[in-house]
């Protein structure tokens, strides 16, 4: 692949251990390998910038005055002071676009820096942040009423939506992960809008890391354990097992959160070994014999491809963004009820072994660099659209930019 834009990205996440973290260092990696014109922007243990061929990677360290968003996410409200040194870099890589990946401080960094250095930005929509805004206030109203909290936590979502749409309409072009998330935002915005979907790395993630596993059923799940991703829906899982008569199994619930003592004290057949990365993550993954993804908030959910490439059947939630990568009763199932699923799942060895092959077969087209040539790709078409071209370098014509591949 060969294009000749000059991309400045601006990640809130990227040594961190979520989707979007991940998908940035894959952005990275893709376009070190292809030799492209790419600047990236995140956050460090350190400050510093270093170059790598056609790749410039500048480094943040936050300040001491940053507040938790998540677990192991930062906002820093002194990110600000860096924007000099920001723009200098900027101004000599000079960009064609600038790409933030949502309104953390990162994003409000590059955002900036669009505006001065007068360059057409993208904004991806990556996380539900107005559904996790309501999930959170609904923990914390649980003395109320089920009235006033309802009543709470609906207008907390509804003003969180209407502040993210006003920040992404923004952007002069937007990109979301799933085809429900372009077309609201393509409506609620009115900027052009572009998917942006999510690869796996299907080597490291692979069935083959599960020769000779034995031992009882194992249901997985990996994720951050917060009230908006429903994980206290295991414990409602494990009683509905046991009182079907299912002992033989175990849960293995990676990650950690604010939920994981909780969990700790309430579930009986679980292990929650915490954060797992690299080969560690790869074979607990492949050591599942189910996935379960309880969440109704992800946009994606990029946990649900990695296990489908380890050859694990998946259960997700019909409400959630992760149902668009499962053919439901092929690679797993698309339900409300998820106990069902996996009661059908311990209750037929073949079943399991068949949606499994169904579930690798699907992951493995799923490659990062077409994720990547596709963003290429509609950077490309975003830059014909005439509301864009008016910001655009004045060095990249129209047509260059639209045969560029």
């Amino acid at each position: 692949m060969t294009n000749t834009l000059r991309v400045a990205l601006f990640t809130d996440s990227f040594h961190e251990l979520n989707g979007v973290g991940t998908l940035s260092r894959e952005f990275v990696s893709f376009t070190r390998n292809h030799n492209l014109a790419f600047c990236c922007v995140h956050a460090g243990p350190t400050t510093r910038a270093y170059r790598e061929g056609s790749l410039l990677q500048l480094e943040l360290k936050r300040s001491a005055a940053s507040f938790p968003l998540d677990e192991g996410l930062y906002c820093d409200p002194l990110l600000s002071r860096y924007r000099n040194r920001v723009l200098d870099q900027l101004r000599s890589f000079d960009p064609d676009i600038i790409h933030i990946t949502g309104p953390g401080d990162m994003g409000v960094l590059g955002f900036w820096v669009s505006n001065n250095l007068k360059r057409p930005m993208a904004a991806s929509w990556h996380t539900n942040l107005h559904e996790y805004a309501s999930r959170r206030l609904e923990k914390v109203f649980s003395f109320a009423p089920c009235s006033i909290r309802n009543r709470v936590t609906s207008v907390a979502e509804r003003q969180s939506l209407r502040a993210l749409m006003s920040f992404y309409a923004m952007a002069h072009f937007v990109f979301a992960p799933n085809a429900a998330m372009v077309e609201m935002l393509q409506a609620s915005t009115r900027r052009p809008s572009y998917l942006m979907s999510h690869g796996v790395d299907f080597s490291r993630f692979s069935p083959t890391l599960r020769a000779g596993k034995k031992g009882p059923f194992c249901i997985g799940y990996v994720g951050r354990l917060t009230p908006e991703k429903n994980v206290r829906y295991f414990a409602e899982l494990e009683r509905r097992l046991v009182a079907a008569g299912h002992n033989d199994f175990r849960m293995l619930l990676v990650g950690d959160g604010c939920e994981r003592e909780w969990l700790r004290k309430n579930l009986h057949f679980a292990d929650l070994p915490g954060v797992l990365e690299g080969d560690s993550l790869a074979a607990a993954f492949a050591g599942m014999d189910a996935f379960v993804f309880p969440s109704a908030t992800d946009t994606f959910g990029l946990v649900v491809l990695e296990a489908m490439a380890s050859g694990v059947p998946v259960i997700v939630k019909e409400q959630t963004g992760a149902r668009v990568q499962v053919c439901d009763g092929v690679a797993g199932f698309v339900a409300d009820d998820l106990t069902d699923g996996v009661m059908r799942l311990m209750n037929c060895v073949a079943l399991r072994r068949s949606m499994g092959e169904e579930a690798r077969r699907f992951a493995v087209a799923k490659g990062w660099s077409s994720v990547f040539e596709d963003v290429y790709r509609n950077y490309d078409l975003a830059l014909t659209r005439d509301e864009v071209r008016r910001r655009m370098n004045p060095r990249v014509a129209p047509s260059k930019a639209a045969h560029a591949f």
